[in-house]
């Protein structure tokens, strides 16, 4: 597990409400970039993420405050599951909408290479997506990865390497 150093540690003896805000301000934004890749829908990662930082809130202090954002990380891939399973579960039984397409301002902000990208990573496998996730987008080590996830570290190298080639194929054109 990553230990996220004396700031946190000195705060373990004072109070939740300190220490929880301090890694609020260091982790939100990372955390919810995780959400967003994992889930792909800003809002419900914003609201996964307030979820993992309530929860911490309502358990402090851990039994070792180093681990809170390992802590945070778990709880925020465990939430975007949960509620992507819910997603694929409401669409077998809901008669599917048409949802309105990104804004056009949103579209210039990523730039047509970024949607791309996005939307490659979007239809690989959940559990690949967030392997590719956790190592390029956050650089966590495979033996994390696969802490995090649950699964070994060999599975986070293969779930990785076959991620990369199938990125690789789906956008070779925009090389």
């Amino acid at each position: 597990m990553v230990s996220i150093g004396g700031p946190v540690r000195a705060l373990a003896r004072d109070d939740a409400q300190t220490a929880v805000s301090a890694l609020y301000q260091q982790h939100w934004a990372g955390l919810v970039r995780l959400a967003v890749l994992v889930m792909d829908d800003r809002q419900a990662a914003e609201d996964v993420v307030q979820e993992a930082f309530t929860n911490l809130y309502r358990h402090w202090p851990l039994k070792e405050s180093a681990a809170a954002l390992g802590y945070l990380r778990t709880a925020v891939l465990n939430r975007s599951r949960s509620v992507l399973r819910r997603r694929r579960v409401a669409r077998l039984y809901i008669p599917p909408h048409q949802a309105p397409n990104a804004s056009a301002e949103s579209d210039v902000v990523l730039g047509e290479e970024r949607l791309q990208v996005q939307r490659a990573l979007q239809a690989l496998p959940t559990r690949t997506r967030e392997v590719l996730v956790l190592r390029f987008y956050l650089d966590l080590p495979f033996a994390e990865i696969a802490q995090l996830l649950g699964i070994g570290e060999s599975s986070a190298r293969s779930n990785a390497s076959r991620g990369l080639a199938t990125l690789t194929d789906r956008l070779k054109d925009i090389r």
